[in-house]
């Protein structure tokens, strides 16, 4: 408990240590277990026997051993038929093409770089995605108010009223989901094509990431109609409370169908259908309604009768459609950062295997 040195496994770290075994930098591969994961270690540091650590000599670079390491199939070399394993005599007679050392050093500082890159870019993502989680808490409660409805004409700013739900803005008033939802009806629509959305097309972050379009002739009976800005909500669990749905407001079709296991909502007159949407994937949402389940174990699934009784707070279509509003912002801003780091991933990927194979060299000074 009181170790200062961490205790490495094939896992990752199971303890600490108070004196380590090696204190140079090293690259690390499993021995039994996960013998796929290499691991680059510059501070001082313990291993169990599942894991092997290597001791590099002067004439080559740690970092740029490691990135050799990636890129090698460690599978092939399992020889146990139960856990994975290999041993040391196999590693050693792998064969690697080896540049000069100040090369080395260059290749794998671009890749460090790189990996610098993907690393800021995953932590600022992972702040945005906090930071649009409070607004959602905030915003689509009241607690917080966009400056534009947040006072009166006179100037004054806007009180609270007590309700069911607690403290709410003076102009908001508590609704059934059910009040501000339209029927929707499998109209006969002669159109040439449809869209289909599975589950597996939707995310548990609730985005549609894929819809197949298919001819109207190829349409099977007993799915689910649904139509442009209709919002999608996973009824079984862990579907449901896995956060699977989706906003169809880019429907590539006039008309969509979808798997029976999807809820569809329409938003009526009296709301946003953006603004609804962003309601169902709040984890007050998805956690209230998980405890209305019906249906043996496995196989439960929300009654759409307790999804049209889940209270929400309602603003003015305004105000709903100006939260909705900075609300897909914040989601905009999001996945372009996850666009970036898919780019910055590939890139790192083709310049492991263009750098490392000797494909492209580096300019040295």
């Amino acid at each position: 408990p009181n170790g200062t040195y961490p205790i490495l496994a094939t896992g990752g770290q199971i303890g600490w240590a108070t004196e380590y075994l090696y204190d140079k930098p090293s690259v690390l591969i499993g021995r039994k277990g996960t013998i796929d994961k290499p691991r680059y270690q510059d501070t001082p540091f313990w291993t169990v026997d599942t894991l092997f650590y290597s001791e590099i000599g002067t004439s080559c670079s740690t970092k740029f051993i490691f990135y050799k390491f990636c890129l090698i199939d460690w599978i092939k070399n399992n020889e146990a038929s139960g856990v994975p394993s290999q041993n040391a005599k196999t590693i050693e007679k792998i064969q690697i093409s080896l540049p000069p050392l100040p090369e080395q050093t260059a290749i794998a500082t671009a890749l460090s770089d790189t990996d610098a890159l993907i690393s800021s870019l995953q932590t600022l993502i992972t702040k945005k995605q906090a930071i649009k989680l409070s607004a959602m808490q905030n915003l689509l409660s009241g607690k917080i108010r966009l400056p534009e409805f947040a006072l009166r004409p006179d100037g004054s700013p806007k009180t609270t009223h007590q309700t069911e739900l607690g403290l709410l803005p003076e102009d908001w008033e508590v609704v059934e989901l059910g009040d501000v939802l339209s029927l929707v009806l499998n109209k006969k629509v002669d159109v040439p094509f449809f869209t289909f959305i599975g589950m597996q097309d939707v995310s548990e972050e609730a985005k549609i990431i894929n819809q197949t379009v298919l001819p109207i002739t190829q349409l099977k009976s007993g799915l689910t109609y649904f139509e442009k800005n209709d919002v999608l909500v996973a009824k079984i669990t862990p579907c449901f409370e896995n956060g699977k749905g989706g906003y169809a407001h880019n429907l590539k079709t006039q008309i969509g169908f979808g798997s029976t296991e999807f809820h569809i909502l329409r938003a009526n007159q009296q709301a946003d259908a953006e603004f609804i949407y962003y309601w169902t994937i709040s984890p007050k949402f998805r956690q209230q309604l998980a405890l209305d389940m019906v249906g043996s174990a496995g196989h439960k699934r929300v009654p759409f009768q307790a999804l049209q009784k889940f209270k929400i707070p309602l603003p003015s279509k305004p105000e709903q459609t100006a939260i909705a509003q900075l609300l897909s912002d914040m989601d905009a801003e999001i996945e372009s950062l996850e666009c970036r780091l898919k780019k910055t991933q590939s890139l790192k990927q083709g310049m492991m295997q263009t750098l490392l194979a000797g494909k492209i060299r580096l300019p040295l000074e």
